[in-house]
């Protein structure tokens, strides 16, 4: 996949999520799933993953071992998800070269973010990291980060914040109530 042609991508979901860094959050679930879905009918290889199931730092690895294809080698810790994370970008394993890219999801990660704090946001730097490795061959990776807490935060991650979906920017539209406006238009 070549990298992104601002004359004719800009408007784009895939372009949008990225052009503040390869991760970014939501809260409303049906904004979660229509980006995924967007994603999918676009090409992307998609690794959902439910982090709302996740108390210990081993069932993180042993669920991202399993869907990314990990080698039976993978050492299920931060260093070796980071190594095979790269392996990733090199497309050894977890995607394809005909695949668009490859969207990683994490659904109720707040509820890791709480239970593994510092895990949770060093899972999602590797994730940035990675993303902009792969960028640099034309390898698209995006990380969609959904939370059940509309006040979430993130320290910087790769060196760019951890934002808010378009839609969700304002704190106001992650408000119980709140009208729920658009992720894209086509």
């Amino acid at each position: 996949m070549t990298v992104f042609d601002l004359e004719v991508d800009a408007g784009r979901l895939d372009f949008r999520l990225m052009v503040n860094g390869a991760v970014t959050l939501f809260w409303r679930t049906p904004l979660f799933a229509e980006a995924i879905r967007w994603m999918s009918q676009h090409g992307y290889r998609i690794v959902s993953l439910d982090a709302n199931l996740w108390t210990s730092d081993d069932d993180l690895h042993r669920e991202i071992a399993a869907a990314l294809d990990f080698p039976d080698y993978y050492g299920r810790n931060l260093n070796a998800l980071n190594d095979c994370m790269r392996d990733v970008v090199d497309y050894a394993y977890g995607t394809t070269r005909d695949a668009t890219g490859l969207l990683m999801t994490f659904s109720g990660y707040d509820a890791f973010a709480r239970e593994r704090p510092q895990t949770a946001q060093i899972v999602l730097d590797i994730m940035a990291d990675q993303a902009r490795c792969a960028m640099l061959t034309g390898h698209r990776i995006l990380c969609l980060v959904q939370s059940n807490d509309p006040n979430i935060t993130f320290e910087p991650v790769g060196a760019a914040p951890v934002s808010w979906n378009h839609a969700e920017w304002f704190d106001d539209q992650r408000q119980p109530g709140s009208a729920p406006h658009r992720l894209f238009t086509e």
